[in-house]
């Protein structure tokens, strides 16, 4: 039997990248996925590749700044499947620029994304796992949620703020059956991140991964697997740094 045979699984900004493959590595241990993202055309997609697998999957497009959109996603994945059993919050964004040049207008961006996003998903996600018995949630932070990158100012304090919502929430409902954790990637080669490698600073960052590459797609998401299945039974409020070894130096 495979490991998530006939759970419920969501992962929100599942439409490209670190997501997507989250999705569809689910799927692959017989999960029914839910896919939430705001792009329709992209969502539909990662559906399929979840359905090439041999498993199910739904879109509901959902923007998770939006408190009455995160609300329906939940109540409608319930309606459809019964409960929620795992979820990834994974949606984010990033902008790079001096700390005199950026403008309030990205301030409001990354931190409605980054923060707001991860807030509102929590706040359902929990609410639901509490009525139901229990459940895991893993959060999308940063190793730049761990350090600091100038100039990513603001999607590093937006990381470091993700990071703290997961150890309070994980202390809140720790003896609820609620495990909550995150994933703290470093540069990984994702449509997200891929715009920047030719910048010279990020170029400095990615050269310093120890083991000399970017990491994929695929090695973040069977962390995100393995932090919500039954061997990580023992784990709450921690993060799981998968960074090519960018932190131990």
């Amino acid at each position: 039997m495979k490991k998530f045979e006939n759970k419920v699984v969501l992962v929100t900004g599942a439409s490209s990248g670190i997501g997507r493959a989250t999705a569809v590595a689910f799927a692959k241990e017989g999960a029914k996925v839910i896919v939430a993202a705001r792009r329709v055309k992209e969502g539909g997609e990662t559906v399929e590749l979840i359905k090439q697998v041999g498993s199910e999957g739904l879109f509901i497009q959902t923007d998770v700044t939006q408190e009455e959109q995160v609300k329906n996603l939940i109540e409608k994945i319930v309606e459809i499947y019964g409960r929620v059993d795992c979820a990834f919050n994974n949606a984010g964004c990033l902008t790079v620029n001096s700390i005199t040049e950026e403008t309030v207008e990205n301030y409001e961006q990354v931190f409605n994304v980054n923060v707001k996003g991860v807030f509102l998903c929590l706040k359902y996600e929990i609410s639901q796992m509490l009525k139901q018995g229990g459940g895991t949630i893993v959060n999308c932070a940063s190793i730049l949620g761990l350090t600091g990158l100038s100039p990513t100012h603001l999607y590093s304090a937006s990381k470091h703020a993700v990071l703290g919502l997961t150890k309070t929430v994980a202390l809140e409902v720790a003896q609820s059956n609620i495990r909550v954790n995150a994933v703290c990637p470093g540069v990984i080669d994702t449509d997200l991140a891929r715009p920047f490698f030719s910048i010279p600073f990020y170029r400095e960052f990615i050269n310093k991964h120890p083991m000399g590459r970017v990491g994929k797609e695929e090695e973040v998401a069977n962390a995100v697997v393995f932090l919500c299945s039954d061997q990580a039974s023992f784990i709450t409020g921690e993060h799981l740094v998968i960074d090519g070894g960018f932190m131990a130096q």
